[in-house]
């Protein structure tokens, strides 16, 4: 007892030599037990009862006891993860001088292999020969699997070719090599088997069979199973199974499927795991119409040809007996697709069909639906399954907190973020790498870049090692900041650290450069992956193709398209899209059709993404019909619609007034959709646009009661309806409150707001509103400047527009072809038209090159100042510099010759302008409509005005004006017919009432011509006054255009 008490409390200190050689005899035992160690070897450690042991006396009769106490400590510490400790305790137990028995040995040579300390086996079992235990097979096994783990096969081959090995020996040797790539080497092996005697048996074919098909040499792989099995070897499940595997990795899918089918007519009948091996391929590949018809036939039910209804087909067909039955990873594999790939309602409905089946969902399971409710913006849903998870005895793992966290910072809903992930810290779920990646790269997203950047750091603290997903999304980042120097440092940092990057990793510094239209740029970073050795793929020429038509270079564009093709990549949906967008851009999606066709004979059908664009597309291009035709097309293929796709069609819908606003919400749950943050912002501009901002406020409330942030769009289309009724403190309390929700005044906040406050025509308000927005983090730039010359140059206040134009020079930022534009609007509306052609001058000599904008408004001023000699000049400067007039222009000219009596000129000019195309503004009409007025030519003035209303355009007041004056004049001459002075006057009457009606008030001179003209002589003051509360009653009594619309 006294010995027990003193080996409990004594502190077992082991001492052990790594260094001496060991000099004295090896134990004895015959040479042909003795086990060949080889030479090459590395310099393992051993243990000696010569060599400074603890002094602690155990007894002999006690030393198997002791042995076997330390033994299964040892292996409870490696139970535990207690790695160090282990070790310390195996080393305590050599430094007592206790040899374990071969069993023991054995056991811990197993437990140490299987806890990854592979190091360590090398050292336990040169110290078990050492104390002279004979290995048998079993040890040998277990050192020449721990070798193969480590890639040291020239090792493991020398122990297996010296020592007493079985077929597990080699089977472990043979996996080693095809874990390595070298399934030849492995294969050769089979050889040595034979000129041994060893069997080889199914595990073997197996094993290579799993080898080749790794290296992607999945036939070859079928041929040596063929071969091995016609030569005797039984076959069994796994084999089939790992075939199966291989087809599906190597993307064989018909190979795959024929190979199953071909199976339940052989002699080994595949199991749920082939089939689970399956039908995961078939979902990673989008297929899931034919993963729904496999998960059908697990079922017990196939797809009658000629009706399309399921039917049950018998689990016994003929010969075949089909006892399938799914499982956990069947149900888990298809709700993960549906969760990618289809709506709500099916993957809950099949997550309902398992639970009724009697399998109980896990936590992948749950971690698959809370992607897809977090996929279709159900984020307090997807919060409530968090919670039941627990409920259930689920414990949610870093995935599950990782697809909300990544969800809810897309949703820029910061601080739910942030409490989910503090309450991952309170429950213990360590931060591995993917977490802290997530967050990072939701930071990255939410514009917390410097909250980001220290996330890195901390990743870097936990002495986590960033792998290239890491360092990719810390790229992406500084690529989506627009810091392309930064982001490149980071790719010089993989370097060398030895990550290597990735197609994604490039793919990212593309699309960096692309979005800051540094194409150059973009394509070099393309052409120096392809230096590596790193082949781009599909989305690297899709940014690429994208950015040039952005551009509007076309043919570049369509360069990189054909080099795509070229380098055999296939075309998929993205492309479509990108090149259905650039047909939207450019005003051609007439082609769409063709476009569409051509996909088709690639085998390319339009997905929800592509009807979605088209249907934006048609309704841009005002071709209504055609639009519904796409609806009625994804209706006909059983298309769902998903949200954005919804959004698309009220958007157009809505613009049309085809759509109420207040049905929206409705019609999207009958569909299955919840409206996102796009879907309100809609809604929200439609009563903008209609004026109602009391309902647009009231639904910025709702979108928020119902857990959907506003963005910065929400709260500038706010702004932008409030301003153009006139509601600016409303509009301000709106900026306030974007502010608190982090986001600061935009260029478009602030021209807004600058128009607005420009009502009251004083520039201390403009510049008091363009402070308080600069005050508020609006960043000052040429956007933001030009706006501010603007907005004073249209109100003619040139002087503040000019000192405005020396602070922004002073800040660095230069003036651009709008600044000079606006100053040179400013003046012209001031009449200083010299002052206008000084700024002109001014513009030349700093290298901006006038555009036609620049001419139309100098030609302006000039028609304005009656100066047409010169415009005529300054017609020619425009049209040697390759500027083409444009209507603006025709009109200008047309309406200036008009204005100083130039009346051939004039109707020359209009004559060109009808031929080129051009239609002219209803103000040009009425200087050429009152040219004829003058001249009492009013019949020629009436066809001007049916013309004009031919080609479309509304004849307002001042039309009016024109053409009842002139008919009213003609009405005066004195020795007129009768009959004609009353056809005259007639005209004159129509033209009142139809004025009248259309809620156009007269000139006075108008009706002081129309009351002298008809009234009884002395009495012109009463019938004036007659006549203008008859056109008030008129205009007062007249339906608004809201009730006009709604009947």
């Amino acid at each position: 007892m006294r010995h027990l008490t003193k080996v409990q409390t004594k502190t077992l200190v082991f001492v052990f030599s790594s260094t001496r050689t060991r000099t004295s005899h090896p134990p004895h035992y015959s040479n042909h037990n003795y086990p060949f160690i080889p030479t090459f070897r590395l310099p393992i450690r051993r243990f000696s009862s010569q060599h400074q042991k603890d002094s602690i006396l155990i007894p002999p009769t006690k030393t198997h006891l002791y042995a076997s106490f330390f033994c299964t400590l040892v292996r409870l510490y490696l139970a535990c993860g207690r790695f160090c400790t282990a070790s310390d305790a195996f080393f305590r137990m050599r430094g007592l001088g206790l040899v374990p028995t071969l069993p023991l040995w054995n056991k811990l040579l197993h437990e140490f292999n299987a806890s990854g300390l592979v190091s360590q086996v090398k050292v336990l079992f040169s110290d078990m020969v050492f104390c002279g235990v004979v290995p048998d097979v079993f040890s040998v096994n277990v050192l020449v699997h721990s070798l193969c783990k480590v890639g040291d096969l020239d090792l493991a081959l020398g122990y297996l070719r010296n020592n007493v090995i079985d077929t597990v020996s080699y089977n472990t040797v043979i996996w080693g090599f095809c874990e390595q790539g070298l399934a030849d080497q492995g294969f050769g092996l089979l050889s040595e088997m034979v000129k041994r005697g060893i069997c080889v048996d199914s595990i073997t074919c197996n094993i290579l069979v799993k080898g080749y098909c790794r290296i992607g040499l999945v036939q070859y792989a079928e041929w040596v199973m063929c071969n091995l099995v016609g030569g005797g070897i039984p076959q069994n499940v796994i084999g089939l199974n790992t075939l199966i595997d291989g087809y599906c990795e190597a993307g064989l899918m018909s190979q795959a499927l024929t190979l199953l089918e071909n199976s339940w007519r052989s002699e080994v009948k595949p199991d749920i795991v082939g089939y689970n091996t399956l039908l995961k391929a078939l979902c990673k590949m989008g297929d899931l119409e034919r993963a729904e018809s496999l998960f059908n036939e697990i079922l017990g039910f196939q797809r009658d040809e000629e009706s399309g209804q399921l039917k049950n087909y018998a689990v016994e067909t003929g010969a075949e007996i089909r006892n399938l039955r799914p499982t956990l990873a069947t149900y888990t594999t298809l709700i993960s697709a549906y969760s990618k790939h289809r709506g709500i309602e099916e993957f809950l409905s099949l997550y309902e069909q398992m639970i009724m089946d009697g399998i109980m969902p896990d936590v992948v399971t749950c971690s698959s639906i809370l992607y897809g409710l977090c996929r279709h913006g159900k984020l307090t849903e997807a919060a409530v399954l968090l919670r039941e998870m627990y409920k259930m005895g689920l414990d949610p793992n870093h995935v599950s907190y990782s697809t909300i966290i990544n969800s809810l910072f897309k949703s820029r809903r910061l601080m739910e973020a942030f409490n989910l992930q503090s309450q991952m810290v309170v429950r213990g779920i360590c931060f591995d790498l993917i977490m802290c990646t997530t967050m990072m790269d939701g930071l990255f997203k939410v514009g917390k870049s410097k909250e980001a950047e220290e996330m890195f750091r901390i990743i870097l603290k936990l002495n986590l090692v960033p792998n290239c997903v890491t360092y990719s999304a810390l790229l992406d980042g500084y690529c989506k900041l627009g810091d392309m120097e930064l982001a490149e440092s980071v790719l010089q940092k993989m370097e060398k650290k030895h990550i290597l990057p990735n197609v994604i990793t490039f793919s990212s510094i593309i699309n960096g450069y692309a979005k800051k239209g540094m194409l150059s740029k973009a394509v070099d970073v393309l052409r120096q992956m392809v230096q590596r050795n790193i082949m781009p793929n599909t989305f690297v020429y899709a940014i690429l193709i994208d950015a040039y038509f952005k551009a509007g270079e076309q043919e570049t564009a369509v360069g990189f398209y054909k080099e795509l093709e070229s380098h055999g990549l296939e075309e998929n949906n993205i492309i479509f899209d990108i090149l259905l967008n650039n047909l939207k851009r450019v005003g051609r999606i007439e082609e769409a059709q063709s476009l569409i066709k051509d996909m088709h004979s690639k085998g390319i059908d339009p997905d929800i993404v592509n009807y979605s664009s088209l249907i934006d597309g048609y309704f841009k291009e005002g071709n209504d019909s055609a639009a519904l035709s796409v609806v009625q097309e994804m209706t006909e293929k059983n298309t769902r619609f998903d949200v954005v796709a919804y959004n698309a069609l009220i958007k157009g819908l809505l613009r049309l007034g085809k759509y109420e606003p207040e049905s929206v919400f409705s019609r999207m749950i009958e569909l299955g959709l919840a409206p996102d943050r796009v879907t309100y912002n809609t809604i929200i501009n439609t009563y903008c646009i209609k004026g109602n901002t009391e309902n647009a406020l009231d639904l910025l409330n709702g979108m928020k009661s119902y857990g959907i942030m506003p963005n910065a769009v929400t709260y500038n289309i706010l702004i932008g309806g409030l301003c153009k009724t006139g509601a600016i403190e409303k509009a301000m309390d709106v900026l306030n409150e974007m502010l608190v929700m982090g986001f600061v005044p935009m260029p478009i906040t602030h021209k807004f707001l600058l128009k607005a406050s420009s009502r009251s025509r004083k520039a201390d308000v403009i510049l008091q509103v363009h402070e308080k927005l600069v005050a508020m983090g609006l960043k000052l730039d040429q956007t933001v400047y030009n706006t501010l010359i603007t907005v004073l140059c249209r109100l003619g206040m040139t002087r503040r527009a000019n000192v405005v134009l020396n602070e922004m020079v002073t800040r660095g930022i230069s003036a651009d072809i709008v600044t000079y534009n606006a100053l040179i609007r400013g003046y012209c509306t001031g009449s200083h038209v010299e002052k206008a052609f000084n700024t002109y001058s001014q513009m030349l000599v700093d290298g901006i090159s006038p555009n036609i904008t620049t001419y139309n408004t100098l030609l302006g001023g000039l028609s304005t100042a009656g100066l047409m000699r010169e415009a005529d000049k300054l017609i020619s400067e425009m049209k040697e510099r390759g500027l083409v007039p444009n209507a603006t222009t025709c009109n200008i000219l047309v309406s200036g010759h008009g204005r100083i009596g130039n009346k051939q000129d004039s109707i020359k000019l209009y004559c060109e302008m009808i031929t080129k195309g051009f239609v002219p503004t209803t103000g040009t009409y009425n200087v050429l409509i009152n040219d004829y007025a003058k001249a009492g030519k009013m019949r020629q003035a009436r066809e001007l005005l049916n013309e004009m209303l031919t080609r479309g355009r509304i004849p307002n007041s001042s039309t009016y004006d024109i053409l009842i004056c002139g008919w009213c004049k003609l009405s005066y001459q004195p020795e007129m017919d009768r009959a004609l002075k009353l056809s005259y006057r007639a005209e004159a009457k129509k033209l009142l009432r139809e004025m009248c009606e259309k809620g156009h008030v007269p000139a006075e001179s108008t009706l002081l011509y129309i009351s002298s003209n008809f009234s009884i002589p002395g009495k012109n003051a009463d019938a004036k006054r007659l006549l203008k509360h008859s056109q008030t009653v008129i205009r007062l009594n007249r339906p608004t255009t809201d009730e006009v619309s709604e009947k």
